[in-house]
């Protein structure tokens, strides 16, 4: 019989672990919830994530909040990602659907049949990069997580940590007016400048929606605001 795990991890003592835990059973009641804090950045040494690596097996599901408790470094959360996907392990991220293994299992399985003609060299050209796009939104997905664990980092260090991380003013009424920037619209606005064909990127608009869970005018209205940005950093040249 099949198992399902949750995974939460918590990497500081303000950070309370039961939000993570009613997100998964939200949507995996019967998940076997295994909880830890640490502190570090790679999964090894995590003591409740490797015991459930010593216990999984092809068919069982693992789900974590979001990327970042699988794994906070790109290239070993891919390895991982990629390890656990060819043993059969289900994979599932509450707020990066767009990743989980049955999600990338279709997308290598969607593939266009072969006419057996010249054609077929057309078309397994678009069956790679279908492939090749479904692998380029999980090392993105782990990329980004990698970023804010880093951008995390300056910010404590610039004493600015608990004001952008709790959404609120700082200063009363003189602050009044200005808006305030959310940790998902920064996140999606990251992935826009590095990614949109707009900004040198390979990506679409249609595909930017997709993988930043967001309406057309709020990826138009990032779209302004990056562009703006960069100009004033002398990145792009105002038309």
């Amino acid at each position: 019989m099949c198992k399902t795990y949750g995974y939460c991890r918590i990497s500081t003592a303000k950070q309370s672990i039961e939000r993570q835990v009613r997100n998964i059973l939200a949507s995996y009641p019967d998940a076997d919830i295994r909880k830890e804090v640490y502190t570090g950045t790679k999964y090894q040494g995590r003591a409740e994530l490797q015991k459930i690596l010593s216990k999984v097996q092809k068919g069982d599901t693992i789900v974590f909040d979001s990327v970042s408790r699988m794994s906070r470094s790109a290239d070993e959360g891919i390895q991982l990602y990629q390890d656990l996907y060819n043993k059969g392990i289900n994979l599932v991220f509450l707020k990066e659907g767009y990743i989980n293994t049955d999600t990338y299992k279709e997308a290598l399985n969607n593939q266009i049949a072969m006419t057996g003609d010249d054609v077929d060299f057309i078309l397994e050209g678009v069956n790679k990069y279908l492939n090749r796009l479904a692998e380029k939104q999980i090392r993105i997905a782990f990329e980004q997580s990698e970023k804010e664990v880093e951008d995390l980092h300056t910010r404590t260090k610039e004493g600015i940590q608990t004001a952008r991380l709790s959404g609120k003013a700082v200063g009363g009424n003189a602050n009044k007016g200005k808006s305030y920037s959310t940790k998902k619209g920064e996140t999606a606005k990251a992935i826009i400048r590095k990614h949109s064909k707009s900004f040198g990127g390979t990506l679409t608009n249609e595909e930017l929606k997709l993988m930043c869970n967001i309406s057309e005018p709020t990826l138009l209205k990032y779209k302004k605001e990056i562009r703006v940005e960069m100009i004033a950093n002398g990145l792009l040249v105002k038309k």
